[in-house]
């Protein structure tokens, strides 16, 4: 008999290829899985994204390759606090490396082999002069010669070639007025130019599943906050550490999402974008905006948002008091210290089953996906509590709720403490969704 795991996963794949399409995401993408065997997997990868709509910039390094080009020439190469020192004599090798390797993406893009995911493809790829650098100078009496950062990001050019339909490929190269160039981290340009282009995520690769725990296993969630705290701690160390900070830097600087994933895992890209769990680890900023526990202190901003609601009918009114005692029940979106959403879950233990009550967005954030994130994290809840069966009662939200997946069932298949209380004169639609 014939699986269809193919389609019910392509099937409840397409809210994230709704979510994904005509957004911009930065990939950045290291010298090491360039050389790696699963890299051509990334190249499918790539072009079935740029395929769907999502506007693609690609920011690679050349770490082995410059490494492979300057051993071959019989020069020695040092590193300094991570930095790969350049002195001029060295910039020509240096230069060599990374314009063969982007020629060599630009003709893997490029493909259209019959009977390959690349067939019919048609990926137009554009590179150019689009980042400014300045050197990294001396420090500590080191001079790290054409080693450079990023200065400027010449946001506009590229927003016009996204705008294009064209992938963008960026070097770690980077050039000043007075026309020099510099050797650049890969890790920087790609942080940088998320940052300058508002990108909906920065995705970094690694040779691991993502961050991992001292015992191996993978931490799927990390606020900048928590992130910053490792990093402190030590918790992670060397490159890793490097690219967690890029993430970090980004998602404080305005980028919404940073994922970390891996380059040796066929098809990490795929599923950390478009199924429910991802592959590897979500970086987000906690100061501009997180979805969380609610805490005793949001009951204010929790009965400002409900009580226009409950005026119109549109929710079961809630007392002070109610929310004082139902308080852990509840999660909160919060954006700069407001709350701008909550949702609570009332378990039903003995029918395996969950109520989302109370579900509130604020007008202003309806249309930005907040209510699909606090949606999120009551499901992720309901299921960590065994709950196979999450339930709503609305009057006013049906198509919501349904576009959502949830489907419409009788008042009477309501659990049973819920179906006492059912109050008749509301006359409450009830929905349903299996988890």
């Amino acid at each position: 008999m014939k699986s269809n795991d193919w389609l019910h996963g392509f099937r409840h794949s397409s809210p994230y290829i709704n979510t994904h399409r005509g957004r911009t995401v930065v990939l950045t993408i290291p010298g090491d899985a360039i050389a790696h065997g699963n890299f051509i997997n990334i190249i499918h990868d790539i072009a079935l994204l740029s395929s769907l709509g999502v506007r693609l910039v690609v920011a690679f390094g050349a770490r082995p390759q410059i490494q492979a080009r300057l051993d071959g020439a019989g020069v020695e190469s040092t590193f300094v606090r991570g930095l790969r020192i350049t002195p001029e004599a060295h910039l020509p090798l240096v230069m060599e490396a990374i314009g063969g390797l982007r020629a060599y993406l630009e003709s893997q893009l490029s493909m259209g082999l019959v009977n390959s995911p690349m067939h019919n493809a048609r990926i137009r790829v554009s590179s150019g002069n689009y980042v400014a650098a300045r050197p990294v100078g001396v420090l500590d009496g080191i001079d790290f010669g054409h080693t450079g950062k990023v200065r400027r990001v010449d946001a506009e050019g590229i927003g016009r070639l996204l705008e294009l339909g064209h992938i963008v490929l960026l070097p770690p190269m980077g050039y000043s007025p007075t026309g020099d160039a510099f050797n650049l981290s890969y890790e920087d340009v790609g942080s940088q130019v998320a940052m300058a282009l508002k990108a909906e995520k920065l995705i970094v690769f690694i040779d691991d599943q993502g961050v991992l725990e001292a015992d191996g296993s993978l931490i799927r969630e990390l606020t900048t906050r928590q992130a910053s705290e490792r990093l402190a701690a030590g918790v992670v160390t060397g490159h890793d550490a490097d690219l967690l900070k890029a993430a970090c830097d980004a998602c404080i600087k305005g980028v919404r999402r940073a994922h970390i994933i891996s380059y040796i895992e066929d098809g990490a890209l795929l599923s950390e974008l478009f199924t429910r769990d991802g592959s590897g680890t979500l970086v987000s900023s906690d100061n501009y905006e997180q979805i969380r526990q609610a805490r005793v202190e949001d009951i204010g901003g929790i009965l400002e948002l409900i009580q226009p609601l409950e005026e119109q009918g549109i929710l079961v009114r809630r007392s002070r008091e109610m929310l004082e005692t139902e308080i852990d029940r509840f999660v909160v979106a919060e954006r700069d210290g407001t709350i701008v959403g909550c949702a609570a879950l009332y378990h039903y233990p003995e029918e395996g089953a969950g109520e989302l009550s109370c579900f509130a967005v604020d007008p202003a954030y309806r249309r930005a996906g907040r209510g699909d994130e606090l949606l999120a994290r009551i499901e992720k809840l309901a299921r960590g509590l065994g709950i196979h069966t999450l339930f709503v009662l609305t009057t006013q939200t049906e198509h919501w709720f349904r576009e959502r997946g949830f489907q419409p069932t009788s008042v009477q298949s309501l659990p049973g403490p819920k179906l006492a209380s059912y109050n008749t004169q509301r006359n409450s639609k009830v929905f349903f969704k299996l988890l």
